[in-house]
C-alpha cells in the first residue's frame, strides 16, 4: 500500500559533533511524498512510515543511511572547453558556487557543485551537498493517509518522465533553505 505523507519538519546536518540548521519544510509548505517510491532516504521513509497523522519525531540518521560519505575521489577537474557556446565560455552560468547540470557518456544526468575556475579547468565537486553529515530531522507528520489512484498515476507519470519526483533533488517539497538543488524541494 502506497502512503501519502505530509511532513513538517527542520532539518540540521551533525558533522564532527557541530549541529547545523539547513533547511525547514513548514506546516503551511510540508514536505510531501508517496511511500514506497524510493523518492526519499530509505531512513528517513522507514521512520515515517511508523507514524500516523499528528504523531511528532525526532531522529538522526547517520551519514552511511543518509547521503554517504564525502568522497575525495568526486571532486573532477573538467577542461574549461566543454562549458563554451560558439568558442566562449559562459562565466554567467560557470562560477564558483554555481550548481550545474551535468551529463555523462550514458546519458545519466547529475548535478555538481564548482570548486574553482581558471584559465584551462573547471573543478567540479560531484558529491551531495550533505555527503558526510548525519541528518537530524525533527518535526510532525502533517497528513498520513492512503494515496489516491490519481495521485500514484501522477508520481507514476513524473518518475517515468524523468521530471521531478517528490524526493531527493526532485520538486514537490516545499523546504525553505533555497538549496533544494533548482526547484525549491528539500534534499532527501
Amino acid at each position: 500500500m502506497n502512503k501519502y505523507y505530509a511532513i513538517a519538519y527542520k532539518l540540521s546536518t551533525i558533522k564532527d559533533g557541530v549541529k547545523k540548521f539547513e533547511e525547514e519544510a513548514t506546516e503551511q509548505e510540508p514536505f510531501v511524498f508517496i511511500s514506497g517510491f524510493g523518492t526519499t532516504i530509505p531512513g528517513f521513509e522507514k521512520e515515517i512510515e511508523q507514524l500516523a497523522e499528528g504523531d511528532t519525531f525526532d531522529f538522526t540518521l547517520p551519514c552511511a543511511e543518509a547521503y554517504g560519505e564525502y568522497v575525495d575521489a568526486r571532486v573532477i577537474t573538467l577542461d574549461k572547453n566543454i562549458f563554451t557556446v560558439n568558442g566562449v565560455f559562459d562565466a554567467n552560468m560557470i562560477y564558483v558556487g554555481a550548481i550545474i547540470p551535468l551529463q555523462n557518456e550514458d546519458g545519466m544526468r547529475f548535478m555538481g557543485k564548482v570548486l574553482e575556475v581558471n584559465a584551462e579547468n573547471v573543478k567540479v565537486d560531484l558529491n551531495h551537498p550533505l555527503a558526510g553529515c548525519d541528518l537530524n530531522f525533527a518535526g510532525t507528520v502533517t497528513a498520513c493517509r492512503e494515496a489516491t489512484n490519481e495521485e500514484i498515476t501522477q508520481m507514476i507519470n513524473r518518475l517515468s518522465s524523468g521530471g521531478c519526483s517528490g524526493g531527493c533533488s526532485g520538486c514537490g517539497g516545499g523546504c525553505n533553505s533555497g538549496e533544494g538543488e533548482g526547484c525549491g524541494n528539500c534534499k532527501h
